[in-house]
């Protein structure tokens, strides 16, 4: 099991990420407007495991690098917390600008099959996903405790989250369109993002 207390900054964290804008909300905000939520849930799905894909390949990467090469992990650690706190560096100077809108025509034809295969493409060919998670995963898992639990609720809290996000850009629709819209409600995202990966990075360079 993890201990509450780091779920307490693992929940919060990894929420203010997810909720910030990127390519994957932005893609579930234009197809909740253009093709329906019902339909962009195939999105979803194929998005979901793409990110359940890369969470795994991140921990069980670190969990032998940190078996096999004890000195090539610190590295990792250091230079991880210094890559988190640079991306939430960079977030919180961030000008609060929405990412470039995904194009909302022709879609009403696609496949079930493109939908779920476009949502998992999108999480998985990402290289600033793998990083972001190689980076902050390391520091909520416990050597000392067997990794397949921890994995699991991790894993669990963020596919959680992260559909927990798809379902608020999907169904928001214009409203959230125009919320988003307003550039000091995105910078006001970015800032609490930005403060809590700085923290994290610091946390698991130092802790």
């Amino acid at each position: 099991m993890i201990d509450v207390s780091v779920l307490t900054i693992f929940i919060p964290t990894f929420f203010f990420v997810s909720v910030t804008p990127g390519m994957c909300m932005t893609l579930a905000l234009t197809m909740g407007m253009t093709i329906g939520v019902r339909k962009t849930f195939y999105m979803m799905y194929g998005e979901l495991a793409g990110v359940a894909l890369v969470s795994i390949a991140s921990v069980v990467g670190v969990a032998g690098l940190m078996l096999n090469y004890p000195i090539l992990f610190f590295a990792l650690k250091y230079a991880g917390g210094a890559y988190l706190f640079y991306l939430g560096f960079k977030m919180l100077r961030s000008d609060g600008t929405m990412p470039g809108e995904f194009e909302g025509k022709r879609m009403s034809h696609i496949s079930r099959r493109s939908l779920v295969l476009q949502g998992f493409i999108t999480a998985i060919a990402n290289p600033k996903g793998w990083a972001f998670m190689i980076s902050l995963l390391p520091p909520f898992i416990n050597p000392e405790k067997p990794l397949m639990s921890q994995l699991t609720i991790l894993v669990g809290i963020i596919l959680t989250t992260e559909l927990t996000c798809l379902l608020l850009y999907s169904n928001g629709g214009r409203s959230l369109s125009r919320f988003l819209g307003k550039k000091g409600n995105v910078t006001l995202l970015n800032r609490i993002s930005g403060l809590l990966m700085m923290g994290v990075g610091v946390w698991l360079a130092f802790g």
